[in-house]
């Protein structure tokens, strides 16, 4: 991981909510259409599995994206994600309302995205992180960056950084040693 923050370590502490964008994050990127229409995405399962232990650890997850999909949808579900939002034009006026809605400040929230669409609300985190394969922009703006590409462990890369920082980590790999 790049810290590109010499406090980054210190907004990780902070964190009480984790935001994700998801195409080029969650994903890596693809949108696979069938003839029909029918959409597919790429996720990888480690992502997933950060996910689930920021949530064993009492950090909840959010999803803002700026398209609609029924997959993310069920992704999202499926790992327990209670916020999700989609179709999301304003990343950061979203943003603002999931804090109020969840009652938590923005240095409390960490935002990682991957291209311009997520300047604003990786502006208003307390901890923005981007995935390697990120646009030259947000790599800019971003406290972090992990070693991973967006789909490719770049979730689990943050959720471990985060959890180590907060001193849960040993706690929530415990039960597998």
């Amino acid at each position: 991981m790049k810290i590109q923050s010499e406090d980054s370590y210190e907004r990780a502490k902070k964190i009480k909510l984790v935001i994700f964008d998801v195409d080029g994050v969650m994903t890596d990127g693809r949108i696979v259409l069938d003839e029909n229409g029918t959409e597919s995405k790429f996720f990888n399962v480690r992502d997933g599995h950060g996910i689930k232990m920021l949530t064993r650890a009492g950090i909840p997850s959010a999803i803002i994206t700026g398209r609609s999909s029924k997959v993310v949808e069920y992704r999202g579900k499926e790992l327990g994600i209670q916020h999700i939002r989609q179709g999301a034009l304003n990343k950061a006026e979203v943003m603002g309302l999931l804090l109020k809605e969840t009652g938590v400040w923005p240095e409390e929230a960490a935002f990682m995205g991957d291209d311009l669409v997520d300047i604003p609300a990786m502006n208003m985190a307390g901890l923005a992180a981007a995935p390697s394969d990120a646009v030259s922009e947000i790599i800019e703006c971003a406290h972090i960056i992990t070693d991973l590409e967006g789909g490719r462990g770049a979730v689990r890369e943050l959720c471990e950084f985060i959890l180590k920082a907060k001193d849960s980590w040993e706690a929530i790999v415990k039960p597998y040693k």
